[in-house]
């Protein structure tokens, strides 16, 4: 598993990233451990990412915009990016 970004406060869009998987997850209704099973992401990991603690490569970010049944660059807008 990878390790958190220890300065993750040093990359806002980690950050602003992981509030809107959140914001988004909650929008929809579901824990944090249902995203993550629907993604195939484990839960401790999506914890890390919606704190802002994980540089999330291309195809995690998929699983999520997947998962939340919406388009990547919806996930990237409402993050900012």
């Amino acid at each position: 598993m990878a390790r958190p970004y220890k300065n993750s406060s040093e990359y806002p869009e980690l950050i602003e990233f992981g509030k809107s998987v959140r914001s988004l997850r909650l929008d929809i209704g579901i824990s944090q451990e249902s995203l993550a099973d629907i993604a195939g992401i484990d839960r401790s990991y999506m914890g890390g990412i919606e704190r802002g603690e994980h540089n999330l490569a291309l195809i995690n970010i998929k699983r999520i915009a997947n998962a939340l049944k919406i388009p990547i660059s919806s996930v990237m807008k409402k993050a900012g990016l």
